[in-house]
């Protein structure tokens, strides 16, 4: 008769049998804590992370060149550009024949320059009456005032591939500082083997600055033609000298 509280020898195999089993649920319930607590932290960076890709950077104002190079305006390939509010909506107009050229320089970019002549008579805004109109007294009075002419005087750059010329524009006989905001596009061979260079420029001006003070009155108020005239030069230009034809 075994001892009160003695384990029968046929009973010890099973009592060795749960301990096991408990000490290995005990273990599964320590890691299951560890992992639920290991998840709320946050990961730590990896050790070798892969370095991004850095984004391409904008061409600069000297791409494609490496002295100053003067460029010659190609007509075929350039647009003197202007809008002008009309009653309720806008017209827009451009000037057929005129020249100029800038120089690039990428060395001292403060030195580039602008220069061009406008034939004032070549306005065109496809309406042959209106055309008239404004090669009349009232407007540009091109028999006396032939020409609009712009000359810069300083170049700031504002980006790489931006800046700000300033210059002075005569219309009409008078001249008036302006500020053309300026894209240059980019430097390059065309496919037949042209050095080319291309660049946007806008401007705004009031027309009575310039005299062009002509207008009518309407009915409900307010008057005919507006006042501030948009100006968008889209100039591609053909190098001149050697620098450009490199």
């Amino acid at each position: 008769m075994p001892e009160c509280g003695a384990i029968p020898e046929l009973e010890k195999p099973m009592k060795d049998i749960m301990k096991t089993y408990l000490a290995a649920g005990i273990g599964v319930a320590v890691l299951a804590s560890g992992c639920q607590q290991k998840a709320a932290e946050p990961c730590p960076p990896p050790s070798a992370a892969v370095p991004a890709t850095p984004a391409a950077e904008p061409a600069s104002l000297a791409a494609g060149l490496n002295e100053p190079a003067v460029f010659k305006l190609d007509a075929d390939h350039t647009v003197v550009g202007f809008r002008i509010k009309h009653l309720f909506s806008y017209v827009n107009g451009s000037f057929r024949k005129f020249e100029g050229s800038f120089e690039i320089n990428p060395l001292d970019p403060a030195k580039s320059w602008v220069k061009a002549k406008i034939d004032a008579a070549s306005i065109d805004t496809a309406t042959p009456q209106r055309d008239e109109h404004l090669r009349s007294k009232d407007f540009f009075d091109v028999t006396q005032f032939p020409s609009i002419t712009f000359e810069s005087t300083a170049v700031k750059l504002t980006g790489r591939n931006k800046a700000e010329i300033t210059g002075n524009l005569t219309i009409h006989g008078v001249t008036k500082p302006v500020v053309l905001d300026t894209v240059l596009g980019g430097v390059g061979k065309d496919p037949w083997g042209n050095h080319k260079a291309g660049l946007t420029a806008t401007t705004k001006i009031n027309r009575k600055d310039f005299g062009l003070g002509w207008n009518e009155a309407l009915e409900t108020g307010g008057v005919l033609v507006g006042e501030e005239v948009e100006i968008t030069l889209e100039a591609e230009g053909m190098a001149e000298t050697p620098a450009g034809k490199k």
